[in-house]
């Protein structure tokens, strides 16, 4: 049964939300996976905190084209179609290739990704599995805040230690 005009304005406005709110959207092609292994896949985006459902192109491109700035995607909106949305950049990229290894399969299949506006091709799927999150991140630089904090600490006390052992030298030499 095919939507009616307002259930496509709805799941085009529902569409846009989905844009808005999430900086990663990865597409794919899911064709020729079984109901079992759709269901599986399905379930690794879940517990990975990423949405992974089946659009229509057509609807998502006018959802793309209301939010703007996903011109490079449109290419890639030809054939089945199934969308990652996602929080963290990588999430998508490494539950897809811990799939593919684990079934040896071929599919689903990466067709472009959008990260922070930044377009991947098809063929990045192993570049993107290696992008960090936001929290690995953000514990690099919180280590890289805190190493010379620490050097100057380390330093300040081996400088007291010297200055202690100097002071100590000289009240020696002053009793002897």
């Amino acid at each position: 049964m095919s939507m009616t005009k307002a259930q496509k304005v709805e799941a085009v406005g529902q569409l846009v939300d989905k844009l808005q709110q999430n900086p990663t959207i990865y597409l794919t092609n899911y064709s020729g996976l079984t109901v079992e292994q759709a269901t599986d896949l399905r379930n690794r985006f879940r517990e990975a905190g990423v949405e992974y459902r089946v659009v229509k192109n057509t609807m998502l491109r006018l959802a793309m084209e209301q939010v703007g700035g996903y011109d490079p995607l449109y290419d890639a909106l030809n054939g089945p179609t199934a969308v990652a949305f996602a929080e963290e950049a990588s999430a998508p990229a490494r539950v897809m290739k811990k799939f593919l290894d684990e079934t040896k399969l071929e599919i689903p299949s990466l067709k472009a990704a959008s990260i922070e506006g930044a377009v991947y091709e098809a063929d990045a799927l192993e570049v993107l599995t290696k992008l960090k999150s936001r929290a690995e991140l953000i514990g690099d630089i919180i280590g890289l805040l805190q190493a010379p904090i620490t050097n100057v600490v380390g330093g300040l006390q081996a400088q007291g230690s010297n200055l202690v052992g100097a002071i100590k030298a000289i009240a020696e030499k002053a009793e002897a």
